[in-house]
Protein backbone atom coordinates (compact mmCIF):
# COMPACT_ATOMS: atom_id res chain seq x y z
CA UNK A 1 0.00 0.00 0.00
CA UNK A 2 2.70 2.19 1.01
CA UNK A 3 4.00 2.09 -2.95
CA UNK A 4 0.89 3.09 -4.29
CA UNK A 5 0.67 6.21 -2.12
CA UNK A 6 4.38 7.17 -3.29
CA UNK A 7 3.82 6.87 -6.48
CA UNK A 8 0.28 8.51 -6.63
CA UNK A 9 2.67 10.87 -5.00
CA UNK A 10 4.58 11.46 -7.61
CA UNK A 11 1.81 11.46 -10.05
CA UNK A 12 0.25 14.11 -7.85
CA UNK A 13 3.96 16.45 -8.40
CA UNK A 14 3.63 15.80 -11.84
CA UNK A 15 -0.04 16.98 -12.58
CA UNK A 16 0.82 19.91 -10.37
CA UNK A 17 3.72 21.00 -12.47
CA UNK A 18 2.18 20.73 -15.37
CA UNK A 19 -0.54 23.58 -13.40
CA UNK A 20 2.75 25.44 -12.67
CA UNK A 21 3.15 25.55 -16.54
CA UNK A 22 -0.13 26.71 -17.35
CA UNK A 23 -0.15 29.57 -14.89
CA UNK A 24 3.42 30.47 -15.87
CA UNK A 25 2.04 30.90 -19.90
CA UNK A 26 -0.95 32.33 -18.42
CA UNK A 27 -0.24 34.86 -16.70
CA UNK A 28 2.64 37.49 -16.18
CA UNK A 29 4.98 37.44 -13.66
CA UNK A 30 4.26 40.26 -10.55
CA UNK A 31 7.81 41.50 -10.48
CA UNK A 32 10.80 41.01 -12.19
CA UNK A 33 12.41 37.27 -11.94
CA UNK A 34 15.75 37.46 -9.97
CA UNK A 35 18.78 35.64 -11.63
CA UNK A 36 18.49 33.19 -8.92
CA UNK A 37 15.44 32.25 -9.36
CA UNK A 38 15.87 31.37 -13.39
CA UNK A 39 17.22 27.28 -13.64
CA UNK A 40 19.61 27.45 -16.64
CA UNK A 41 20.67 31.22 -16.51
CA UNK A 42 17.96 31.98 -18.81
CA UNK A 43 14.07 32.30 -18.21
CA UNK A 44 12.03 29.15 -18.80
CA UNK A 45 7.91 28.85 -17.61
CA UNK A 46 8.53 25.37 -17.29
CA UNK A 47 11.89 24.71 -14.75
CA UNK A 48 11.79 28.12 -13.07
CA UNK A 49 8.60 27.55 -11.45
CA UNK A 50 10.67 25.55 -8.97
CA UNK A 51 12.67 28.30 -7.96
CA UNK A 52 11.32 30.73 -6.26
CA UNK A 53 11.82 33.20 -3.35
CA UNK A 54 13.99 31.43 -0.51
CA UNK A 55 15.14 28.73 -3.21
CA UNK A 56 18.10 31.18 -3.70
CA UNK A 57 19.22 30.90 -0.84
CA UNK A 58 19.44 27.45 -0.74
CA UNK A 59 21.01 27.06 -4.20
CA UNK A 60 23.80 29.46 -2.52
CA UNK A 61 24.44 27.52 0.05
CA UNK A 62 24.55 24.39 -1.95
CA UNK A 63 26.87 25.95 -4.18
CA UNK A 64 29.19 27.69 -2.16
CA UNK A 65 28.72 26.79 1.40
CA UNK A 66 27.82 29.62 4.23
CA UNK A 67 28.67 32.66 4.94
CA UNK A 68 28.16 34.61 7.76
CA UNK A 69 30.11 37.69 7.02
CA UNK A 70 26.71 39.42 6.36
CA UNK A 71 25.06 38.52 9.47
CA UNK A 72 28.07 39.07 11.54
CA UNK A 73 27.87 42.54 9.88
CA UNK A 74 24.15 42.91 10.93
CA UNK A 75 22.82 41.93 7.99
CA UNK A 76 20.82 39.42 6.07
CA UNK A 77 22.71 36.05 5.40
CA UNK A 78 22.63 32.71 4.42
CA UNK A 79 22.42 31.01 8.01
CA UNK A 80 19.30 31.80 8.65
CA UNK A 81 18.64 28.43 6.59
CA UNK A 82 19.94 25.27 8.06
CA UNK A 83 22.00 22.49 6.29
CA UNK A 84 20.41 19.37 5.47
CA UNK A 85 18.29 20.32 2.46
CA UNK A 86 20.65 22.11 0.39
CA UNK A 87 23.57 19.48 0.90
CA UNK A 88 21.03 16.94 -0.24
CA UNK A 89 20.50 19.74 -2.78
CA UNK A 90 24.29 19.61 -3.63
CA UNK A 91 24.83 15.58 -3.82
CA UNK A 92 21.79 14.79 -5.56
CA UNK A 93 22.55 17.65 -8.14
CA UNK A 94 25.85 16.33 -9.13
CA UNK A 95 24.69 13.21 -10.44
CA UNK A 96 23.38 15.49 -13.38
CA UNK A 97 26.59 17.79 -13.42
CA UNK A 98 28.48 20.65 -12.48
CA UNK A 99 26.54 23.63 -13.95
CA UNK A 100 24.43 26.12 -11.60
CA UNK A 101 20.76 24.44 -12.86
CA UNK A 102 22.13 21.15 -11.88
CA UNK A 103 22.11 22.06 -8.24
CA UNK A 104 18.29 23.54 -8.53
CA UNK A 105 17.80 20.03 -10.45
CA UNK A 106 18.91 18.47 -7.53
CA UNK A 107 16.68 20.33 -5.12
CA UNK A 108 13.86 19.28 -7.65
CA UNK A 109 14.59 15.26 -7.15
CA UNK A 110 14.89 15.69 -3.35
CA UNK A 111 11.82 17.56 -2.61
CA UNK A 112 9.85 15.27 -5.38
CA UNK A 113 11.48 12.26 -3.79
CA UNK A 114 10.98 13.23 0.52
CA UNK A 115 7.20 14.33 -0.67
CA UNK A 116 6.55 11.05 -2.12
CA UNK A 117 8.14 8.78 1.21
CA UNK A 118 6.53 11.46 3.25
CA UNK A 119 2.98 10.38 1.88
CA UNK A 120 4.07 6.26 2.63
CA UNK A 121 4.81 6.86 6.13
CA UNK A 122 1.93 9.47 6.64
CA UNK A 123 -0.43 6.21 6.02
CA UNK A 124 1.83 4.50 7.87
CA UNK A 125 1.46 6.57 10.98
CA UNK A 126 -2.24 7.67 10.51
CA UNK A 127 -2.87 3.99 10.23
CA UNK A 128 -1.64 3.52 13.78
CA UNK A 129 -5.18 5.66 15.09
CA UNK A 130 -7.12 5.21 12.31
CA UNK A 131 -8.75 2.60 9.40
CA UNK A 132 -7.08 2.73 6.38
CA UNK A 133 -9.14 4.56 3.93
CA UNK A 134 -9.42 7.17 6.12
CA UNK A 135 -5.57 6.44 6.56
CA UNK A 136 -5.73 7.98 2.85
CA UNK A 137 -8.31 10.61 3.79
CA UNK A 138 -4.93 12.15 5.30
CA UNK A 139 -2.41 11.79 2.89
CA UNK A 140 -4.94 13.16 0.13
CA UNK A 141 -5.94 16.05 2.18
CA UNK A 142 -2.48 17.12 2.79
CA UNK A 143 -1.18 16.69 -0.78
CA UNK A 144 -3.78 19.08 -2.10
CA UNK A 145 -3.82 21.53 1.49
CA UNK A 146 -3.96 24.97 -0.28
CA UNK A 147 -0.04 25.56 0.38
CA UNK A 148 1.29 22.15 -0.23
CA UNK A 149 2.47 23.39 -3.60
CA UNK A 150 5.77 24.15 -1.72
CA UNK A 151 6.36 20.25 -1.57
CA UNK A 152 7.34 20.09 -5.30
CA UNK A 153 9.34 23.33 -5.10
CA UNK A 154 13.32 24.17 -3.97
CA UNK A 155 12.26 24.17 -0.06
CA UNK A 156 12.54 22.52 2.66
CA UNK A 157 8.58 21.68 3.38
CA UNK A 158 8.70 17.72 2.31
CA UNK A 159 11.89 17.17 3.14
CA UNK A 160 11.09 18.34 7.04
CA UNK A 161 8.17 16.69 6.97
CA UNK A 162 9.61 12.89 6.34
CA UNK A 163 11.73 13.05 8.62
CA UNK A 164 9.40 14.64 11.18
CA UNK A 165 7.04 11.82 10.28
CA UNK A 166 9.88 9.23 10.66
CA UNK A 167 10.46 10.50 13.99
CA UNK A 168 6.72 10.31 15.03
CA UNK A 169 6.88 6.93 14.18
CA UNK A 170 9.91 5.44 15.21
CA UNK A 171 9.06 7.06 18.93
CA UNK A 172 5.22 5.36 18.71
CA UNK A 173 6.38 2.32 17.91
CA UNK A 174 9.57 2.05 20.00
CA UNK A 175 11.89 2.32 17.03
CA UNK A 176 13.91 4.55 18.81
CA UNK A 177 17.07 4.66 17.07
CA UNK A 178 15.34 5.86 14.03
CA UNK A 179 13.30 8.46 15.87
CA UNK A 180 16.39 9.55 17.01
CA UNK A 181 18.31 9.64 14.00
CA UNK A 182 15.25 10.84 11.96
CA UNK A 183 14.53 13.33 14.75
CA UNK A 184 18.17 14.83 14.39
CA UNK A 185 18.00 15.20 10.76
CA UNK A 186 14.63 17.05 11.00
CA UNK A 187 16.21 19.78 13.17
CA UNK A 188 18.56 20.20 10.96
CA UNK A 189 16.79 20.44 8.60
CA UNK A 190 14.65 23.64 10.03
CA UNK A 191 15.82 25.07 13.34
CA UNK A 192 12.70 25.25 13.95
CA UNK A 193 11.92 21.60 13.64
CA UNK A 194 13.19 21.71 17.76
CA UNK A 195 9.84 22.16 18.93
CA UNK A 196 9.14 18.65 18.55
CA UNK A 197 11.03 17.53 21.04
CA UNK A 198 8.74 17.81 23.87
CA UNK A 199 6.50 16.03 21.91
CA UNK A 200 8.80 13.12 21.15
CA UNK A 201 9.23 13.29 25.42
CA UNK A 202 5.35 12.93 26.15
CA UNK A 203 5.71 9.81 23.49
CA UNK A 204 8.76 8.03 25.28
CA UNK A 205 7.37 8.75 28.23
CA UNK A 206 4.14 7.04 27.61
CA UNK A 207 5.12 3.79 25.30
CA UNK A 208 8.35 3.10 26.56
CA UNK A 209 8.56 -0.31 28.60
CA UNK A 210 9.11 -0.55 32.50
CA UNK A 211 12.38 -2.25 31.67
CA UNK A 212 15.78 -0.23 32.15
CA UNK A 213 16.45 -1.55 28.63
CA UNK A 214 14.26 0.23 26.84
CA UNK A 215 13.82 3.61 28.94
CA UNK A 216 17.78 3.96 28.09
CA UNK A 217 17.05 3.55 24.30
CA UNK A 218 14.49 6.21 24.70
CA UNK A 219 16.37 8.63 26.51
CA UNK A 220 19.53 8.25 23.88
CA UNK A 221 16.94 8.77 21.58
CA UNK A 222 15.87 12.07 22.96
CA UNK A 223 18.98 12.80 23.01
CA UNK A 224 19.84 12.02 19.32
CA UNK A 225 16.58 13.73 18.51
CA UNK A 226 18.48 17.23 19.53
CA UNK A 227 21.45 16.95 17.49
CA UNK A 228 20.82 18.02 14.51
CA UNK A 229 19.88 21.92 15.94
CA UNK A 230 22.58 21.48 18.81
CA UNK A 231 24.85 21.03 16.01
CA UNK A 232 24.02 23.52 13.73
CA UNK A 233 24.84 25.70 17.16
CA UNK A 234 27.99 24.34 17.40
CA UNK A 235 28.87 25.17 13.51
CA UNK A 236 27.35 28.67 13.93
CA UNK A 237 29.90 29.14 17.10
CA UNK A 238 32.72 27.35 15.39
CA UNK A 239 32.37 29.89 12.46
CA UNK A 240 31.11 33.37 13.79
CA UNK A 241 31.47 32.94 18.04
CA UNK A 242 27.58 33.20 18.58
CA UNK A 243 26.10 30.12 18.76
CA UNK A 244 22.51 31.97 17.89
CA UNK A 245 23.51 34.46 15.36
CA UNK A 246 20.91 32.23 12.65
CA UNK A 247 17.99 33.29 14.91
CA UNK A 248 19.08 36.71 15.01
CA UNK A 249 19.75 37.09 10.75
CA UNK A 250 16.19 35.43 10.74
CA UNK A 251 14.92 39.24 12.16
CA UNK A 252 16.45 40.86 9.51
CA UNK A 253 13.74 40.09 6.77
CA UNK A 254 11.28 42.61 5.62
CA UNK A 255 9.75 43.99 8.68
CA UNK A 256 11.44 41.82 10.99
CA UNK A 257 10.46 38.06 12.34
CA UNK A 258 10.87 38.26 16.32
CA UNK A 259 9.41 35.13 17.91
CA UNK A 260 8.78 35.86 21.69
CA UNK A 261 5.58 38.30 21.16
CA UNK A 262 1.96 37.83 22.45
CA UNK A 263 0.79 34.97 19.64
CA UNK A 264 -3.06 36.95 19.30
CA UNK A 265 -1.53 39.91 18.42
CA UNK A 266 -1.42 39.93 14.63
CA UNK A 267 -4.67 37.15 14.04
CA UNK A 268 -6.72 40.04 16.33
CA UNK A 269 -5.83 42.69 14.56
CA UNK A 270 -6.48 40.60 11.11
CA UNK A 271 -9.96 39.54 12.22
CA UNK A 272 -10.88 43.57 13.40
CA UNK A 273 -9.96 44.50 9.29
CA UNK A 274 -11.85 41.55 8.16
CA UNK A 275 -14.55 42.22 10.38
CA UNK A 276 -15.00 46.00 10.12
CA UNK A 277 -13.82 46.91 6.73
CA UNK A 278 -13.20 43.39 4.42
CA UNK A 279 -13.75 45.27 1.36
CA UNK A 280 -11.26 48.16 1.51
CA UNK A 281 -9.06 45.88 3.23
CA UNK A 282 -8.64 43.68 1.02
CA UNK A 283 -8.59 45.77 -1.71
CA UNK A 284 -6.51 48.65 -0.66
CA UNK A 285 -2.98 46.79 1.43
CA UNK A 286 -0.60 45.57 -0.95
CA UNK A 287 -0.16 42.40 1.26
CA UNK A 288 -3.87 42.07 2.96
CA UNK A 289 -4.74 39.27 0.46
CA UNK A 290 -1.53 37.18 1.28
CA UNK A 291 -1.81 38.04 5.10
CA UNK A 292 -5.55 36.94 4.57
CA UNK A 293 -4.60 33.42 2.94
CA UNK A 294 -2.14 33.07 5.62
CA UNK A 295 -3.85 34.50 8.78
CA UNK A 296 -7.10 32.58 8.51
CA UNK A 297 -5.49 29.34 7.80
CA UNK A 298 -3.14 29.75 11.50
CA UNK A 299 -6.32 30.57 12.80
CA UNK A 300 -8.03 27.56 11.59
CA UNK A 301 -5.20 25.38 12.62
CA UNK A 302 -5.15 27.14 16.30
CA UNK A 303 -8.78 26.28 16.52
CA UNK A 304 -7.60 22.52 16.00
CA UNK A 305 -5.31 22.30 18.26
CA UNK A 306 -7.66 20.71 21.12
CA UNK A 307 -9.29 18.98 18.65
CA UNK A 308 -6.20 17.18 17.81
CA UNK A 309 -5.27 16.72 21.59
CA UNK A 310 -8.59 15.46 22.74
CA UNK A 311 -8.86 12.75 19.68
CA UNK A 312 -4.96 12.00 19.85
CA UNK A 313 -3.69 13.03 22.65
CA UNK A 314 -0.97 16.00 23.81
CA UNK A 315 1.51 14.82 22.01
CA UNK A 316 0.14 15.49 18.71
CA UNK A 317 -1.42 18.61 20.34
CA UNK A 318 1.74 19.85 21.78
CA UNK A 319 3.57 19.40 18.46
CA UNK A 320 0.80 21.60 16.70
CA UNK A 321 0.66 24.10 19.72
CA UNK A 322 4.56 24.82 19.67
CA UNK A 323 4.85 24.99 16.19
CA UNK A 324 2.10 27.64 16.07
CA UNK A 325 3.30 29.51 18.29
CA UNK A 326 6.50 30.35 17.43
CA UNK A 327 5.63 32.05 13.69
CA UNK A 328 2.53 33.22 15.35
CA UNK A 329 4.50 35.66 18.17
CA UNK A 330 6.70 37.31 15.88
CA UNK A 331 3.82 39.28 14.80
CA UNK A 332 4.15 38.54 10.88
CA UNK A 333 2.11 35.86 8.70
CA UNK A 334 4.62 35.46 6.13
CA UNK A 335 5.31 31.53 5.95
CA UNK A 336 2.30 30.54 8.29
CA UNK A 337 1.04 28.45 4.89
CA UNK A 338 3.70 26.30 4.65
CA UNK A 339 4.50 26.22 8.20
CA UNK A 340 1.04 25.22 8.99
CA UNK A 341 1.78 22.59 5.74
CA UNK A 342 3.52 20.10 7.64
CA UNK A 343 1.26 20.15 10.51
CA UNK A 344 0.94 16.19 9.77
CA UNK A 345 -1.92 15.80 12.91
CA UNK A 346 -4.34 18.11 11.45
CA UNK A 347 -4.90 16.10 8.42
CA UNK A 348 -5.13 12.82 10.43
CA UNK A 349 -7.60 14.71 12.43
CA UNK A 350 -9.17 15.68 9.28
CA UNK A 351 -9.50 12.46 7.91
CA UNK A 352 -11.13 11.26 11.18
CA UNK A 353 -13.94 13.38 10.66
CA UNK A 354 -16.93 10.93 9.83
CA UNK A 355 -18.83 13.49 7.90
CA UNK A 356 -18.63 12.59 4.14
CA UNK A 357 -20.24 16.11 3.44
CA UNK A 358 -17.03 17.55 5.45
CA UNK A 359 -14.80 15.66 3.69
CA UNK A 360 -16.32 16.39 0.28
CA UNK A 361 -16.08 19.53 0.92
CA UNK A 362 -12.75 20.00 1.66
CA UNK A 363 -11.49 18.38 -0.72
CA UNK A 364 -13.30 20.63 -3.07
CA UNK A 365 -12.03 23.89 -0.86
CA UNK A 366 -8.50 22.68 -0.81
CA UNK A 367 -7.78 21.99 -4.52
CA UNK A 368 -9.84 25.59 -5.38
CA UNK A 369 -7.32 27.22 -3.16
CA UNK A 370 -4.47 24.89 -3.85
CA UNK A 371 -4.58 26.09 -7.97
CA UNK A 372 -4.74 29.86 -6.67
CA UNK A 373 -1.74 29.68 -4.64
CA UNK A 374 0.34 27.66 -6.66
CA UNK A 375 -0.36 30.51 -9.50
CA UNK A 376 0.73 32.94 -7.09
CA UNK A 377 3.40 31.20 -6.24
CA UNK A 378 5.07 30.61 -9.55
CA UNK A 379 4.38 33.72 -11.05
CA UNK A 380 6.55 35.82 -8.07
CA UNK A 381 3.47 37.25 -5.89
CA UNK A 382 4.41 37.27 -2.12
CA UNK A 383 3.72 34.04 -0.61
CA UNK A 384 6.91 32.71 0.59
Amino acid sequence: MEIRVAVAALGFRVVSAFLALCANLAFPLDRHLPDQSTMWGKPSPFWDAFARHDSGWYFEIARTGYDATAAVAGGRSNIAFAPVYPLLMRYVGRLFGRAPGDVYLGGIVVSWLSFAAAMAVLYRLAALDLPRRRAERAVLLTAIFPFSFFFGAVYTESTFLVFTLLAFYGFRTRRWALGGVAGAIATATRVTGIMMWPALVWIAWRTAEPTRRDRLAAGAALLAATFGFLGYCVYIYDLTGQPLLWATALTRWGSGYHPGGAPWSAPVDLMRQLLTHPYVFLTTGSMALYDTLYGVTALAFVAMVPLVWHRFGAAYGLYMLLSLYVPLSSGAFEGLGRYCSVLFPAFIWLASVRSRFVYTSLIVAFALFYTLGLALFVTVHPLF
